[in-house]
């Protein structure tokens, strides 16, 4: 509801500011001549005619001369209109497949190849699908009063190739990704029918952005074919205004405004230009308007005007996005023009290692847009729905979003203007360039015709060619591009690619190295590879780079897939690999378990994306993240890294409130050396703020507590009260509590809290000492003769393998780490870990004295560290492991990390976590190992389940 009344007040304001321009319009016309701007246009939206060209003889044969045989509803795609092919195994795919090719190949697969059952794996399944040439024609009246006017034909959003006739005449083609094709008409064209006929086509022919761009690729939107947005006809004036480009200058507390005004006569015009803008809000004042008198010689005329803003300027940022809107009119003869640009009075740039915006510190905390939108398989043109996305990503914390190898259409920028976000634009390629062939020229073009377009929007402050580019000469061609656009407009910042590389002329540095998780860094990242602490940062690189570095792509942590979701999908694209994913996990005997699987992995997913933000947000200088993802990514393999759904909602297993805590404006945090004690140890954390808010904080007193999982109050303190300058760094105080009143293992919650900002960390707490429980109890590392005989004759026995010790095909071969999967195992070729943390009832007896929830935490980091996943396949369906490991959705397999059975007449617990091993260095396996064997020495461990030892004996390799 706050978004709606945002939304009415703001075009409430644009209609009394019209009506306001328009008063002096005809104030000034009672004084004298005067004729309303003629601008006129013509909707185009309805029924065309269509056909489809697959063998491109269209041209040729001269269709634009002839009536069309079907019918389609424009605006929209072929595949919303039901055109196009059923999709086989001959289905040409404008995506790479790495490793999804196995699709194609691989026998479990096999029954989703069958003509009547064909899905795939890899991406969101469009209903129809076509690449090619196809056409769309339409029957035009033209006015009698258009004689006398320029004509232009306007696509808001085409896919992709236009070629456009008028009659019998050939307009042009054009191909940009990111802006409208407009065409003008041939001039003083006769009044009444004629026949408009646009051929569109999607193929990658010599302009190669690369098959994975977001801009075309089937990953994401899909490389549909069509027309969508406003499809429109503008009668232009013979002297019109081509376009408005506005630039802020903050300081000097004016604006440069450049005009291209075309005069289509033939003779030299006298002109008056007024310039005059008006607030947007009702806190702005109107500013006083500016008119020249000039003259305008035939064809382009280039004009700029220095327009001053008046005293107080009121200025733009994401919390106060401030708008002015600048009518620009140009009166010449007869001849009246006027545009409208919405502007915000707002300074982006660099301060050395990070961004300022009006002067002020600011902290990107972004996410990417990849073009998923999976209901049209296209991005959405109106506001509103730009509005919802943007008002999600808020309520997330975060302010920033970088449009990954595409650029959005006009509705997100207003949208972004409005909700005060700071976006990253790119001109739509992911590939190969700098080696000479016609992409490289493109890519200005694109470049060229985003500026133009959307330039004077105050949310596009960053701007980039597109994503991880490649070529032997790439670095040489993205120097010359960005010195190129820095030329072109100054209120923007530039890099080279998001990814890489390095080039000091940039304004910044978007780099993958600031993460916890490199790519192909499987088991060796510091998530997996160090024990858990709060500690790290990306201090060394900050301090070796000399301009802001934007971390790129952190987080691409999956979680387990949202079966419920699959009846959300009512358009165009279907979810195909989903039903795959339900179908096997179905087979296996799981499907009960699915939003327990989704519910788990989740947990795990948000703690990962938690420790890579926290990271970010502790290292002084640093510019900003951009996540993959705040939302799922459905393609490349399908990688479910979001938190929320394809469709920005939630999946139930963390709120915005929660996410915000450590992705927002204002963020305590605190450097951990250890996430697990002893009672004899002492907790320490060294505590200190990110706030990066609209204001200094003043005479603030921070508090932190530390507190039961039933919220009952250990201890609690609070730090010398301070001002909080903007930045981060900046520390609170210090932390130093005794343990040794903690008796019991318990899980302990920190939190800090600074004013309404409160962050937490999770920590474990297990007795210095423990009794010794050896009655009756066999620890074993494996099953030899008198372990088998003991057990057979009815005694209790944990088997703990050392890791590596289970058979490949038993899960000997499956990737265990602590984190969640990366990416996903199709795309990255099956980079570790393999797996989505794990799944346990927290109130099993096996765990009463190793508290848990029923997800992964950072107390089962040494256990995930020190085991193998045991598969159980083989076995019955009702042996239910205490603690289950979640598999990868691609294989669904029964994974267990603790299970119990009977063998002859004895107890059999098995532990696929190695407890023996350097246990004086692991208080968790201690914790653990203690737990367990006191279960075993009790009641309670009554295995249900039979095996026999050869059973046992077949899970471990020899």
């Amino acid at each position: 509801m706050e978004r709606l009344n945002s939304i009415n007040t703001y075009n409430l304001l644009i209609l009394r500011r019209s009506a306001q321009f328009l008063l002096v319009i005809v104030m000034s016309c009672a004084l004298g001549s005067c004729e309303q701007p003629e601008n006129t246009k013509m909707d185009l939206s309805g029924n065309w005619r269509f056909q489809i060209d697959s063998l491109d003889q269209g041209e040729e044969k001269g269709w634009f001369s002839k009536e069309l045989a079907e019918n389609i509803q424009l605006p929209g795609s072929m595949v919303e209109n039901g055109k196009g092919d059923d999709i086989d195994l001959q289905t040409k795919w404008t995506g790479n497949m790495w490793n999804d090719s196995l699709w194609y190949t691989s026998p479990k697969y096999a029954r989703y190849r069958q003509p009547d059952n064909i899905k795939v794996t890899f991406w969101l399944q469009p209903d129809k699908k076509y690449y090619g040439a196809a056409w769309y024609q339409k029957t035009i009246d033209i006015p009698e009063n258009w004689q006398d006017k320029v004509l232009e034909f306007n696509i808001e959003r085409a896919h992709w190739e236009s070629t456009v006739w008028l009659d019998d005449q050939k307009l042009g083609s054009q191909n940009t990704l990111g802006t409208a094709h407009k065409y003008k008409l041939p001039e003083n064209l006769k009044s009444g029918k004629h026949t408009l006929t646009v051929r569109m086509d999607n193929r990658v022919k010599d302009i190669d952005v690369g098959l994975d761009a977001h801009s075309i690729t089937d990953n994401t939107q899909s490389n549909w074919n069509g027309l969508v947005g406003e499809i429109s006809l503008t009668a232009k004036p013979k002297i019109y205004i081509e376009s408005s480009r506005i630039y802020p200058d903050v300081a000097a507390k004016n604006i440069q405004v450049q005009l291209q005004v075309q005069n289509t006569t033939n003779e030299i015009a006298d002109a008056k230009v007024t310039l005059e803008a008006f607030g947007l809000s009702e806190n702005i004042k109107d500013v006083a308007g500016h008119t020249e008198e000039l003259s305008l010689k035939p064809g382009v005329n280039e004009i700029s005007f220095t327009y001053k803003m008046g005293g107080s300027p009121v200025l733009w940022d994401e919390f106060s996005p401030n708008l002015y809107e600048l009518v620009v009119q140009v009166a010449a003869n007869k001849f009246k023009d006027e545009q409208r640009e919405t502007f915000g009075m707002r300074d982006f740039k660099a301060d050395k290692t990070r961004f300022t915006i009006n002067g002020r510190p600011v902290f990107l905390r972004g996410t990417l847009e990849c073009s998923i939108f999976p209901l049209t398989g296209y991005p959405p043109v109106d506001v509103d729905s730009w509005a919802h996305i943007f008002d999600v990503i808020k309520s997330h914390g975060l302010n920033h979003m970088r449009f990954h190898s595409w650029c959005p259409p006009e509705a997100a920028f207003e949208a972004a203007d409005r909700a005060g976000i700071y976006l990253q634009v790119e001109a739509s390629g992911w590939g190969t360039i700098g080696d000479g062939a016609p992409v490289d020229k493109w890519y200005y073009k694109e470049g060229e015709a985003i500026l133009k377009e959307y330039g004077n929007h105050p949310s596009f402050v960053m701007m980039a060619y597109g994503n991880e580019p490649s070529g032997k000469n790439h670095k040489d061609y993205l120097t010359k591009y960005i010195a190129h656009f820095k030329g072109l407009d100054s209120t923007k910042m530039y890099t080279s690619a998001a990814g890489w590389p390095f080039i000091e002329s940039a304004d910044y540095f978007n780099t993958p190295k600031p993460r916890i998780q490199q790519w192909n860094q499987n088991l060796n990242s510091i998530i997996n590879a160090e024990p858990p602490q709060t500690r790290f940062d990306y201090q060394d690189i900050i301090d070796n780079t000399p301009m802001p570095v934007v971390s790129h792509e952190i987080g691409q942590w999956c979680v387990y897939p949202n079966f419920k979701e699959i009846e959300k999908y009512t358009g165009v694209l279907k979810p195909k690999n989903f039903e795959i994913f339900k179908e096997t996990l179905e087979q296996n005997e799981m499907g009960d378990l699915a939003d327990s699987l989704l519910l788990a992995s989740g947990k795990l997913q948000a703690l990962c994306y938690k420790a890579d933000i926290e990271a970010a947000l502790r290292t002084k200088g640093f510019a900003g993240f951009q996540l993959l993802d705040l939302h799922d990514f459905p393609g490349q393999g399908t990688a479910l890294v979001g938190v929320l759904d394809a469709f920005w909602d939630e999946k139930g297993y963390i709120s915005p409130e929660e996410f915000r805590s450590f992705s927002g404006q204002t963020v305590p945090l605190a450097r951990l050396d250890q996430r697990t004690f002893t009672s004899a140890d002492t907790l320490k954390a060294s505590v200190e703020l990110a706030h990066f808010g609209a204001e200094a904080m003043v005479d603030v007193t921070p508090k932190w507590t530390l507190a039961d999982e039933s919220g009952n109050l250990v201890t609690s303190g609070t730090f010398a009260s301070l001002d909080v300058p903007i930045g981060n760094g900046l520390q609170l105080g210090t932390i130093n509590f005794p343990l040794r009143e903690i008796k019991t293992a318990q899980q302990l919650k920190l939190s800090i809290e600074v004013e309404s900002f409160e962050n937490s960390w999770n920590i474990w707490v297990y007795p210095a000492t423990t009794e010794p429980i050896d009655r009756d109890i066999r620890v074993v590392k494996s099953l030899d003769a008198n372990t088998l005989k003991y057990l057979e004759a009815g005694g209790k026995v944990l088997l703990n393998g050392d890791k590596g010790s289970v058979a490949a095909d038993k899960g000997g071969d499956i990737g265990i780490g602590f984190s969640s999967i990366f990416w996903n195992t199709s795309w990255t070729n099956g980079q570790k870990p393999h797996t989505l943390g794990i799944l346990c009832d927290p109130d099993h007896p096996a765990l009463e004295n190793f508290p848990t929830e029923y997800h992964s935490d950072w107390q089962w980091w040494d256990a995930m560290s020190h085991s193998n996943a045991i598969i159980l396949d083989d076995f019955a369906p009702a042996l239910k492991p205490i603690v289950r490991v979640v598999d990868d959705w691609f294989e669904n397999r029964r994974l267990a990390l603790l299970f119990e059975v009977k063998i002859g007449k004895g107890k059999l617990l098995i532990s696929g976590i190695d407890l023996h091993t350097d246990l004086e260095e692991r208080i968790e396996a201690r914790q653990l190992l203690y737990s367990l064997k006191k279960y075993m020495s009790g009641d309670k461990f009554q295995p249900k389940n039979e095996l026999t030892a050869e059973d046992v004996k077949q899970l471990y390799a020899s």
